[in-house]
């Protein structure tokens, strides 16, 4: 993947004041918040083994 990772919100305090971390330890996908001077690190974990199926009633259900 050669393009970075964009959070839309903070996932602590909900506010959008980001910018990607410029620390030395911070690496790729670190971001830093500027509401509750935070950092994150966003990182894809993987794909669900059974996924989930949308319920006849709109909701999510897992198979």
């Amino acid at each position: 993947m050669s393009e970075r990772a964009a959070p839309f919100y903070c996932p602590y305090c909900g506010d959008e004041d980001l910018r990607p971390s410029e620390a030395a330890d911070g690496g790729h996908g670190a971001w830093e918040c500027g509401a509750c001077n935070r950092a994150f690190r966003l990182k894809f974990l993987g794909l669900l083994a059974q996924g989930l199926r949308r319920a006849d009633n709109g909701g999510d259900d897992r198979t």
